[in-house]
């Protein structure tokens, strides 16, 4: 037996102004979402979590927003102070939460969906009369166990992880009475120009160059959810440091070592005959954010992803060989100047993406390993409610 209520939360001070902020091309994610489900051993508060979201909705006027698009290209944020639905739940049928302490879960996960409500991107961009939120909560209260379940849907042309992760731990620190981490967030970024993207000097990824429609991409994900099963590999820190030693010292990041023996490990075992599948070259989600203040500033609210390929491999049976080659395009993709054309190149992509109602192209590349991403973030620490190291 479940019973349900819901809020809505407004900003404790408006402070919008009905701004318009117009998104790049590299924020045009607009069929995607991050979803997050955390999981507390006792009560969260719900006057003390609205009061908390309330408080962080007036220093992130982005998220109280509303989609608008003009002329069929201008994709805009208008600031304008909008309430953010809360939903909560009291479950007593579950015995305890299901969900295991994986970082990851799968998509086809039944369990999961249950604690989130999905923010409704089908809905935005639409100029309707009504408002989509573009951050939706859900908390559950599992009686049995007396867990409590926080989930957080993220429109991801919001922001990307960085961001998501910056607002999700200043709803945190607000519960707990604390001041937020700084710096603060920053909404204005810089607008891509077509006359600034010159030839390229990184190769560009074929999934910006041959792109698949929206119908295609959803039929795909659903193959690969039927056709593939997760692997999860657990390293210690002692393993991970030896690793790292083997691979390159400190010319290489632990990443970069663990992405090198996955591959080499995939290699020698699974591909050693297999010219279509032996992986020669990766292709690296990096994170922009903090590069470059003329790129993407730390604290700026937008999508800063790139997609950094790299050269292929001289030796794919050599640890060290896998894992500088990677570190090499990486480093690349840090130069602001290299940087600033690439960025260029794919806002155009995204845009006409946009425009033709497409998306990069998430078919598996033969010879090709994809890792994501260059960073891992401390969710559970960092969105604790002052449950320390028990989220």
């Amino acid at each position: 037996m479940t019973s349900s209520s819901s809020f809505l939360v407004s900003p404790s001070t408006p402070t919008g102004n009905n701004r318009r902020i117009e998104l790049a091309g590299m924020d045009l994610w607009l069929m995607t979402r991050i979803d997050n489900v955390f999981v507390y051993p006792s009560e969260i508060k719900i006057d003390q979590l609205k009061e908390a979201l309330s408080q962080t909705l007036s220093l992130w006027p982005l998220v109280a927003g509303r989609t608008i698009l003009e002329n069929d290209q201008h994709y805009i944020i208008e600031m304008c102070d909008n309430p953010i639905p809360i939903t909560l739940i009291i479950n007593n049928d579950l015995k305890e939460s299901p969900l295991d302490s994986n970082v990851l879960v799968e998509a086809n996960d039944k369990s999961f969906p249950t604690f989130i409500d999905e923010v409704q991107v089908m809905k935005l961009f639409k100029n309707s009369s009504d408002d989509e939120p573009l951050v939706r909560l859900k908390l559950t209260h599992i009686v049995q166990s007396d867990e409590w379940v926080l989930g957080i849907s993220w429109y991801h042309a919001l922001g990307d992880a960085a961001p998501c992760l910056h607002f999700s731990n200043t709803l945190s620190r607000f519960y707990q009475g604390m001041e937020p981490t700084p710096p603060l967030p920053i909404f204005e970024r810089r607008l891509w120009r077509e006359d600034e993207a010159k030839q390229p000097v990184l190769p560009i990824p074929i999934q910006f160059q041959n792109p698949q429609s929206i119908e295609k991409a959803i039929k795909l994900f659903g193959e690969h959810q039927s056709n593939y099963d997760t692997l999860d590999l657990h390293f210690s820190g002692e393993q991970l440091a030896t690793l790292r030693m083997l691979a390159g010292g400190n010319h290489v990041t632990t990443h970069d070592a663990l992405a090198a023996y996955i591959i080499l490990t995939l290699n020698t075992y699974c591909y050693k005959n297999n010219d279509e599948r032996r992986i020669l070259h990766a292709i690296t989600i990096v994170n922009c954010h903090g590069v470059s203040d003329c790129i993407a500033p730390q604290s700026e609210v937008s999508n800063a992803l790139f997609m950094m390929l790299s050269e292929n491999f001289d030796d794919p049976y050599s640890l060290s060989n896998i894992a500088m080659t990677i570190r090499r395009s990486i480093n690349q993709a840090r130069d602001p100047k290299v940087l600033e054309s690439e960025i260029a190149i794919i806002d155009g992509f995204m845009r006409k993406n946009a425009k033709d109602n497409t998306t990069p192209n998430s078919e598996l590349v033969p010879n090709e390993f994809a890792i994501n991403s260059n960073y891992r973030y401390d969710w559970a620490n960092l969105v604790d409610f002052g449950f320390t190291d028990k989220c």
